[in-house]
């Protein structure tokens, strides 16, 4: 398992620069979930010469005592890439999910990955960049945080493939109680591109289902989604 988490090929080690500010945007996604690491392995094995880099991501959650953002449908990050080559924040709201296709709004700053790394043993240091982060000015005045724990999160190892104009990212996301697999892509015409990822895994004898549920739906459930 352990080599398979943590590959070693074409890892991205470029830096964004530091607090760098994203705008606000939609997040269209096709999401499929794969039923198991024989699925998981085999598409693998299918895209390999498309394949264009390989991530390692960690994910650490933050939320109030109480629970205000999850309880809003709201979700706080810290994302690690490749044994921290660099960091982002992130915070997602208003999430839908329907027939496969994700919605979300989404908003995103680089941070600096020693930075972040202090705010998984101090999350209330997060609240001093209100003043140099977008995403801190607007979880203390529209959600009203003034306190922060960290939640704790999982790992993501995520292939990128190039196939056909699309980037295909297939995950394999370890969680304290078991592992799932998932294909997404990022979209501008999700119906028609879901139509031709289902004809690639249809026509390969891939098995899978529509995601139902995201990965930090999964991670608060505490359970792997049902098959």
């Amino acid at each position: 398992m352990l080599k398979r988490l943590f590959p070693t090929t074409k890892l991205i080690k470029s830096k964004p620069p530091h607090f760098t500010k994203i705008p606000t945007q939609m997040e269209v996604e096709v999401k499929l979930r794969l039923p198991n690491s024989q699925s998981h392995q085999k598409l693998s094995n299918l895209l390999s010469p498309f394949h264009t880099t390989t991530l390692i991501q960690e994910n650490i959650f933050f939320d109030t005592p109480t629970t205000t953002l999850a309880v809003s449908n709201a979700a706080f990050r810290l994302r690690f890439y490749n044994l921290d080559s660099y960091a982002v924040l992130s915070f997602k709201s208003k999430p839908e999910l329907t027939q496969g296709i994700s919605r979300v709004e989404e908003h995103e700053e680089p941070i600096d990955p020693s930075l972040a790394r202090s705010f998984l043993t101090d999350p209330n240091g997060l609240l001093g960049l209100s003043n140099k982060s977008q995403i801190m000015e607007k979880l203390k005045g529209e959600f009203g945080v003034d306190e922060l724990i960290c939640l704790g999160g999982f790992k993501n190892v995520r292939g990128v493939y190039d196939w056909k104009g699309l980037k295909l990212e297939v995950d394999e996301t370890v969680y304290d109680f078991g592992v799932c697999y998932e294909i997404e892509c990022e979209s501008k015409e999700p119906e028609r591109d879901k139509e031709l990822i289902e004809g690639l895994l249809m026509e390969n004898g891939i098995d899978f289902v529509y995601s139902d549920i995201n990965k930090f739906g999964v991670f608060m459930s505490g359970k792997l989604p049902s098959k």
